[in-house]
């Protein structure tokens, strides 16, 4: 028997149709919410049809092959990983133990087919905000590739299978985590392993947070003296181009965008251990303290460097767009550096240091022209650069910045991304950036460093992105979100138990229909889909009292 998977892309090999199974974690304290008809189906489909209809799926014969319609066949190497990883997963101990030299039965399904439908497989390149996400699984059976095989029987060499029909695709483009690796550095097999975690709850875009105040991780070639004297530790705690390359390979044979942010001009303290001069001399009175604020926005310098550095970045990150930052910049510094005070006369900045800061990141307008000419005359600066907008739009790339750039009025590009993290009336800002006509992501409400006693996924799971008031196509500039958790106390030690599964309620608002909020039905599905998580080596904790079958090891 054959069962039959269509695709509009290849990305989508990685992160969709779900199956369905229980997974016998049982509540034994709580009121029963009931068991729900999707059985643990997570995130749950656009549209899902369950049947009675049973089938026998069998690792005495099962095997994932490309259909001979299929765009794409064995020289794709993305697919042919995707099958062998969730061959894996359906069949972790009887593939091992050689149970699938049983005979097979007639009623065994012995195949599933991929069928990419799309002209371009997208093999062999990077997923992009552009990338068709959407499937069929159609009339036979629910088995499906990469999310489907994640979550059918496991550990078993046959095992009931239920008919069903589905047809799926993500209600928003960008669903992203933050992960934080300045405040404490995550060895690259914790960032893996919460790759694989994204894929199985179909996160597409991985945010790095790479580098802070805190610690500056990130070895660069052109500037290697950065990490050399920023990092923790100049051997141990930093990643290397190959260790960077590795993981956004890893992250693209699931799926996932990797998209990096350097933050400036504030949260830049490691910079300045490794780049004299880049940040702004504090005094005290008339004299140095000897401490340093954000970025120096005076020098041709800090110009020439972000330009050599941005120049680099941007070769090696793929993805069309870098997060630039731009938040929480202390003016501390700023106003008590006599430089900057003359410059910001010469400006016509008044005392207004956010002007400032927009003078970094913005367009090297016309009308700025004649100010430079007179600073030139009496300060002896000549400030012809490009900022930092302009720098980054040489490479070819777009770019992200969180909603305080805007706020401070700077003037942007159209196609600028604006990141909306505060949390107090989100939902104004989001009605205030989309009528600016800017793409919007949000994360207000996910911020996961947070925590609470109790189920707190609940809350997130209940936000509703397009709360705001706002037109329609105001509503459809808002592309998706991200949940954030931030470094200052997680390491490698609790960050993957305090991310899952708090993160999946997060991950199935952003993907499944605004009218999927019941959440008694998600509760049953969540506890299963933990309880998945953790047979596979994700130390997701629990949602509440119970356990899961796989504990006892079919015992």
């Amino acid at each position: 028997m054959i069962a039959t998977l269509k695709f509009t892309t290849l990305l989508l090999a990685v992160v969709v149709c779900w199956a369905t199974q229980d997974y016998g974690y049982k509540d034994v304290e709580e009121p029963t919410l009931g068991d729900s008809q999707y059985g643990s189906l997570w995130p749950l489909p656009q549209k899902v049809q369950m049947s009675t209809v049973a089938f026998k799926l069998s690792g005495a014969s099962f095997q994932i092959v490309d259909a001979k319609e299929s765009s794409s066949g064995a020289s794709c190497s993305l697919l042919q990983n995707a099958y062998r990883r969730y061959d894996e997963y359906i069949f972790p101990i009887s593939r091992m133990q050689g149970q699938n030299k049983k005979k097979a039965f007639a009623s065994d399904v012995s195949e599933l087919q991929v069928w990419i439908t799309s002209a371009d497989s997208e093999c062999d390149s990077y997923p992009s905000v552009t990338s068709d996400e959407s499937c069929e699984c159609p009339g036979m059976m629910f088995v499906f590739l990469v999310g489907a095989l994640s979550q059918v029987p496991y550990a078993q060499s046959i095992s009931d299978i239920n008919r069903t029909e589905i047809q799926d695709f993500p209600r928003f483009a960008h669903r992203g985590l933050l992960l934080d690796t300045s405040r404490h550095f995550l060895p690259i097999k914790v960032i893996l392993a919460n790759l694989e975690a994204m894929a199985w709850n179909k996160f597409n875009v991985f945010h790095w947070h790479i580098v802070d105040d805190h610690s500056f991780p990130y070895m660069s070639r052109t500037f290697p003296q950065l990490s050399q004297q920023g990092a923790y530790h100049p051997y141990t705690h930093v990643y290397t181009p190959s260790d960077v390359k590795m993981i956004i390979e890893f992250a693209r044979l699931r799926g996932i965008r990797v998209v990096s942010e350097f933050d400036t001009p504030g949260h830049t303290q490691s910079w300045g251990k490794g780049q004299k001069d880049l940040l702004t001399p504090c005094y005290s009175g008339t004299s140095p303290s000897g401490s340093f604020g954000p970025v120096n926005p005076i020098l041709n310098t800090t110009y020439d460097f972000m330009t050599m550095f941005f120049k680099e970045v941007s070769t090696v990150f793929p993805d069309a767009y870098i997060h630039l930052g731009g938040d929480e910049v202390d003016f501390s510094c700023w106003k008590s550096n006599p430089d900057i005070q003359k410059f910001m006369a010469q400006q016509g900045f008044g005392t207004d240091y956010s002007k400032l800061e927009s003078f970094y990141i913005q367009s090297n307008s016309a009308n700025l022209k004649k100010h430079n000419e007179l600073f030139i005359l009496s300060c002896g600066y000549f400030l012809s650069h490009d900022r930092l907008l302009d720098i980054v739009t040489t490479t070819n790339k777009g770019y992200m910045i969180w909603q305080e750039v805007i706020d401070n009025g700077v003037k942007l590009k159209s196609n600028t991304v604006v990141h909306v993290w505060m949390g107090n009336k989100f939902e104004e800002e989001l009605q205030k950036v989309t009528g600016a006509g800017f793409t919007t992501i949000l994360s207000a409400p996910w911020y996961l460093d947070y925590i609470s006693y109790g189920q707190d996924w609940q809350r997130y799971y209940k936000v509703e992105p397009l709360s705001f008031n706002g037109t329609d196509a105001q509503k459809k500039l808002v592309v998706g979100g991200e949940a954030c958790l931030w470094g200052e106390f997680v390491d490698a030690t609790n960050l993957t138990p305090r991310l899952w599964p708090r993160a999946s309620a997060v991950g199935e608002r952003l993907w499944s229909d605004k009218d999927v909020k019941d959440t008694n039905d998600a509760y049953s599905r969540l506890i299963q889909h933990r309880c998945r998580m953790v047979q596979r080596g994700i130390p997701a904790e629990p949602l509440f009292t119970g356990y899961c079958a796989h504990e006892y090891k079919g015992v």
